[in-house]
C-alpha cells in the first residue's frame, strides 16, 4: 500500500478515517512479522516501520511536522489544520527518525 499517494488524497473526515483503519491495520501485521526475511536477513523495518512504540512513534512525528522540506524548502505541515496534514503527520510517524 502507498500510504505517501493515499495520505495525499485524504481531503475529509471519511476519507482520513480510512486511512487511519488502514495504517493500524499494516502496523497490526508489521508487530507479527518474522524476525528475519525470506533470505534469511534480520527484519528490522517490517514493512517500513522504523518506529514500532508509541513513544518511536511520536518522537518521529513531531520533528517531522515541525521541519521543512528538504526539496521545497516549505513547511512539511500547513498551519491550516486539515484532514491530510493530520495524515501525513500520522504516515510520518511509521518512518521518519
Amino acid at each position: 500500500m502507498n500510504f505517501y499517494e493515499m495520505a495525499r488524497k485524504v481531503d475529509s473526515k471519511a476519507a482520513f478515517l480510512l486511512f487511519l483503519e488502514a495504517l493500524a491495520e499494516e502496523a497490526a501485521e508489521a508487530e507479527v512479522a518474522p524476525e528475519r526475511t525470506a533470505d534469511g536477513k534480520l527484519n528490522l523495518s517490517p514493512q517500513g516501520w522504523e518506529n514500532g512504540s508509541i513513544s518511536a512513534f511520536l518522537s518521529a512525528m513531531l520533528p517531522w511536522a515541525a521541519s521543512n522540506s528538504g526539496i521545497t524548502g516549505k513547511a512539511q505541515v500547513s498551519d491550516e489544520a486539515s484532514w491530510r496534514s493530520l495524515a501525513e503527520m500520522l504516515h510520518a510517524g511509521k518512518f521518519y527518525e
